[in-house]
């Protein structure tokens, strides 16, 4: 069956065969609205999420074409936290501060690392993302690939709209569906969203109250510890085996001690007995880190060592400012 779409554009946007021989987009919509009429959301939801609802071509190539990772840890990160940012998030850190210690407070998470994952996800707020959540999630569950995943993420964004936390055409976000300033997915945003200045609505868009709530819930329920920071840097004084490596190995700081890691001038580790793996984001020719329960915590956030070294990155030296 040809679709008289696939040349629209010149992407070449095929759909896998067994979603384009079974249904067009419009009619796998149709069946999305019967489902979640099923699943009792009410038919005002319904009509106002699926108004004017379109293929999102470009977040299924968006999907299909991540790019691979081609630099190191010494060339990412000047890029994802340049000066200019680093001044921006200590601008901003004293702006919010009273707000941001009382949600620090609250939960158990240094400021520091609020401010530092707002600004390693959208720019502090200001890129966000311009796609329907509806619209892309639907759009990816129809191509195939991953259906069951977007299905849900698109059931969990009615849900957000049937309780009334944001309308359908302000629902924005990525290309995966990723929502807000802090880019939750909807599945996350059911599980850590907050409604911190309790004015009803858990608003991620637009209320900062709710945006730090909302990422340091999402971190205290992962296991985050405010008695530790994320990570630190460390040099090597014999090599250590490649087994030995990874988060999946715990040891105490003692014991990386006599394994012959030190603080990165060379100094002695602390003696205090953390638990701490040992990471290599780009094996063993690049940087080493002892990475501490919150590197655990961060990479539940997103599982990149890039990210995690971005946000801690940005963290440390938003702390060495204070």
């Amino acid at each position: 069956m040809k679709l008289k779409w696939l040349a629209t554009l010149g992407l070449a946007m095929a759909l896998p065969l067994q979603a384009a021989d079974k249904v067009s987009f419009e009619e796998y919509v149709v069946q999305l609205k019967k489902e979640a009429a099923e699943r009792d959301f009410s038919q005002g939801t319904i009509d106002s999420a699926f108004a004017g609802i379109k293929l999102h071509k470009r977040a299924i190539k968006a999907d299909r074409n991540q790019p691979e990772f081609k630099k190191t840890l010494d060339t990412y990160l000047p890029q994802a936290v340049p000066d200019w940012k680093v001044a921006k998030a200590r601008k901003l850190m004293k702006q919010h501060s009273e707000l941001l210690q009382k949600v620090g407070k609250a939960y158990g998470v240094q400021p520091r690392f609020i401010v530092a994952l707002w600004g390693i996800e959208t720019n502090f707020g200001n890129y966000t993302g311009n796609f329907s959540v509806v619209g892309a999630t639907t759009s990816l569950a129809y191509e195939g690939r991953r259906e069951a995943f977007f299905k849900d993420q698109l059931f969990a964004a009615l849900t957000i709209l049937e309780e009334g936390h944001i309308s359908a055409d302000q629902m924005k976000g990525s290309w995966a569906g990723a929502m807000g300033q802090c880019q939750f997915m909807p599945t996350s945003f059911l599980a850590y969203a907050v409604d911190f200045d309790g004015d009803g609505k858990k608003d991620i868009w637009n209320n900062k109250a709710d945006v730090f709530a909302s990422a340091a819930n999402y971190l205290k329920q992962v296991g985050w510890r405010d008695d530790l920071t994320w990570a630190r840097q460390v040099t090597l004084t014999q090599p250590v085996k490649k087994e030995q490596t990874g988060l999946n190995v715990k040891l105490p700081l003692s014991q990386w001690q006599e394994l012959g890691v030190r603080r990165f001038d060379g100094s002695d580790l602390p003696s205090r007995e953390i638990q701490a793996s040992l990471v290599q984001p780009d094996d063993a020719e690049g940087r080493s880190y002892l990475a501490y329960a919150n590197y655990d915590a961060l990479m539940r956030w997103n599982r990149s060592h890039y990210f995690v070294a971005a946000v801690g990155h940005l963290a440390d030296r938003i702390k060495f400012s204070q």
